[in-house]
C-alpha cells in the first residue's frame, strides 16, 4: 500500500478487513474532520468526541458507506455534523433536566462536629476570591504561586491575603493566636 493510494483503493482493502488500509483512512482525514466538528461543537474535548463517533460510525457502517468521487471525506463530513447535532442535542437535554431539579439552598447537611460547622461558616463569610484562594492552597496543595495565578493575584498579594485569612479564621474558631491551638469556648 503506497501513500498514493487512493480512497477509494484504501476503503476497498478496508472493507475486505485491512486495519492498516482503514488506519490510513483515518490518517488522511481526521485532521479535516476534527477542524470541521470543531466548528459545530464549543470545546477541544467535544471536537474529540465527535471525531471519535464519526470514525466509529464509519467503521461499523462499512457496508453502506457511500463514496463520492472516490473520496469517504464527504461521508465523515456529513457523520460528523449528525454526530455534532446529537451531541449538541444530547448537552441541552441534560442541562434542562438539571435546571428542572429543585433546589433549595438553604438545606445543607449540618457537618457532624459542631467545629465543622464553625469552621463551614467562617469559609462562608470569606470573600470568593479568599476562599478559593484558601481551598487551591489548603485543600487542593497548590503551591501559592501558583493558586495565586489562578485567582489573579500577586504571589505576594496572595501570600499577605493567606495570612489575613488564617488569622481570621484562627479568631471565629476560637483559637489562641500565640499557640495556633483551639482553645475551649464553652
Amino acid at each position: 500500500m503506497g501513500n498514493l493510494d487512493s480512497d477509494a483503493e484504501l476503503w476497498r482493502d478496508a472493507l475486505s478487513g485491512d486495519g492498516d488500509a482503514f488506519g490510513a483512512v483515518f490518517d488522511r482525514h481526521r485532521d479535516r474532520v476534527f477542524r470541521h466538528s470543531y466548528r459545530l461543537v464549543p470545546h477541544i474535548a467535544d471536537a474529540e468526541d465527535v471525531l471519535a463517533a464519526a470514525f466509529l460510525e464509519l467503521w461499523r457502517r462499512r457496508g453502506s458507506v457511500r463514496l463520492v468521487d472516490g473520496s469517504v471525506l464527504p461521508w465523515l463530513l456529513l457523520t460528523a455534523t449528525n454526530c455534532a447535532r446529537n451531541l449538541t442535542r444530547s448537552r441541552r437535554r441534560y442541562q434542562s433536566v438539571l435546571d428542572a431539579l429543585p433546589r433549595d439552598a438553604a438545606v445543607v447537611d449540618p457537618p457532624a462536629d459542631p467545629l465543622d460547622a464553625v469552621l463551614v461558616a467562617a469559609v462562608a463569610r470569606l470573600r470568593p476570591r479568599d476562599a478559593r484562594l484558601l481551598a487551591l492552597v489548603a485543600l487542593g496543595d497548590l503551591e501559592i504561586a501558583d493558586a495565586a495565578a489562578l485567582v489573579g493575584l500577586t504571589p505576594g498579594a496572595a501570600r499577605v491575603r493567606l495570612h489575613r485569612i488564617r488569622a481570621a479564621l484562627r479568631q471565629d474558631l476560637g483559637a489562641d493566636t500565640r499557640t495556633g491551638y483551639l482553645t475551649e469556648t464553652s
